[in-house]
């Protein structure tokens, strides 16, 4: 069947006009937050010698996909709310789905690899410089890039595969999966199951992955003295706070089929701009070293600027 759409209509989180201007500042201010948070961060890693281990070499590359994954719907989000019209080329709104399932895909192994990170350094301390050498982290890092380029374009396909001959109009703020599927003039039961299998797959099987990693860290931690105790739970714990608060919204999305609930579009602004925007909290507000190191930057900057 021919594909008659060339644009979509995105009617985003609101259509009442006062909401609308309430929309655009909370999610501004939300925006611009995240992107400072997370640039914060990186810039920190970056600069400080301390922060020179594994730990916050996988960090920054959370940071970097935070900001990416969340620059792939908030800035539409927040321009659409000042706009009448509010549309999205074809084109468009395939390279949204590319980002939002790619950077979403390469921040679920970037928490896999900083647990595997964890587990090596309490549970195998003494082959630790060994087994997490910086060619090692490299190789993770990029081989975590090229897995989610592959599952990102396998998103892309599924939806490239479908014909669109209008209605054009999606009930969400952003283009994701499930809201096109229900705009395909065809049976997209198949396609569906694939999303499932594909994308709710790798939420389910690397959440698993997760919090059995972690059960084992802390299982392991029973051997540890009590301030070796207390430093890695503190880790772990900002850890697990940042998978639950991202798999949630994820699983409750993508892994069941394609039936509407009023609360989705707002499960997905929790992950896809919320969770960008705790990270960089809970990773410094839990975090001693990179506190520290934050507060040198910030003296360092004082002193120069007084100078």
């Amino acid at each position: 069947m021919k594909n008659n759409v060339t644009e979509f209509i995105l009617l985003g989180l609101t259509q009442d006009p006062v909401k609308k201007k309430i929309v655009f500042v909370i999610f501004l201010l939300f925006y611009t937050a995240t992107m400072f948070g997370n640039l914060l961060i990186i810039l920190t890693i970056k600069i400080s010698p301390t922060l020179g281990s594994p730990m916050y070499f996988f960090l920054t590359y959370l940071s970097f996909a935070d900001f990416c994954f969340s620059s792939a719907t908030a800035p539409k989000l927040i321009v659409d709310n000042l706009s009448n019209k509010q549309t999205v080329s074809f084109d468009e709104c395939m390279m949204q789905v590319f980002a939002i399932h790619f950077f979403g895909c390469m921040e679920v192994l970037i928490l896999i690899l900083m647990a595997c990170d964890r587990y090596v350094a309490i549970c195998k301390p003494l082959h630790y410089t060994v087994i997490m050498n910086p060619k090692v982290c490299e190789i993770l890092v990029i081989s975590a890039c090229v897995v989610s380029f592959l599952h990102a374009n396998t998103q892309v396909f599924l939806v490239l595969r479908l014909p669109f001959c209008g209605p054009n109009v999606i009930d969400h703020y952003c283009c994701d999966l499930e809201p096109l599927l229900k705009l395909a003039c065809t049976d997209t039961y198949v396609i569906s199951i694939l999303v499932i299998f594909s994308s709710g797959a790798v939420c389910m099987v690397t959440f698993a992955i997760l919090m059995t990693s972690y059960t084992i860290i802390l299982y392991s931690l029973r051997n540890h003295s009590a301030e070796g105790r207390r430093k890695a739970l503190s880790t772990c714990t900002s850890h697990i706070i940042v998978v639950i608060i991202f798999y949630v919204p994820c699983i409750f999305i993508y892994t069941r089929p394609p039936i509407t609930f009023p609360v989705d579009k707002m499960v997905s602004v929790f992950y896809t701009i919320g969770t960008p925007l705790l990270n960089p909290l809970i990773y410094t507000l839990r975090n001693a070293e990179v506190k520290t190191a934050m507060g040198k930057l910030w003296s360092y900057r004082v002193s120069s600027h007084g100078k």
